[in-house]
């Protein structure tokens, strides 16, 4: 349940930063199940707590126990190579590290199969999640 009452918060603000991004980027209702590009799910999901920049300082940041992860320094943390494996798994719902964040962070993967039960579409999601994340690493 709590899991389930983070998760729409989340959405909620998600929502109000995708307003926000709308003259920017095009970006589909927060009820749209066809949602799959990286970078439009990173401004539905992510942001909000991870911030536009992925740098962690999304809107909802202040109100979380943890501080969010700088993900635009996942590479930079393993020596200059992005994880690709690590991350896919941790989005996923395939590892119950501590690297994932607190409890309050969501785990993506059981999220988007439940937006569409196609498994496939949700696994394309987590991929595309993981190219956009790769994307905007630091140099």
């Amino acid at each position: 349940m709590r899991i389930l009452t983070g998760i729409l918060a989340i959405s909620l603000a998600g929502q109000a930063l995708a307003q926000e991004a709308k003259s920017k980027l095009e970006v589909s209702a927060a009820h749209d199940t066809s949602l799959t590009k990286g970078v439009d799910l990173y401004l539905r999901y992510f942001a909000v707590c991870h911030g536009k920049d992925g740098k962690g300082g999304g809107p909802a940041a202040a109100a979380l126990k943890a501080t969010p992860t700088d993900l635009t320094g996942l590479a930079q943390s393993k020596g200059g190579k992005f994880p690709v494996g690590a991350v896919r798994q941790l989005l996923g719902g395939g590892s119950s590290t501590p690297a994932h964040g607190s409890e309050e962070m969501p785990i993506w993967g059981p999220v988007f199969r439940a937006m569409n039960p196609n498994q496939s579409i949700a696994k394309l999601r987590v991929d595309n999640l993981v190219r956009y994340l790769e994307s905007i690493q630091a140099k």
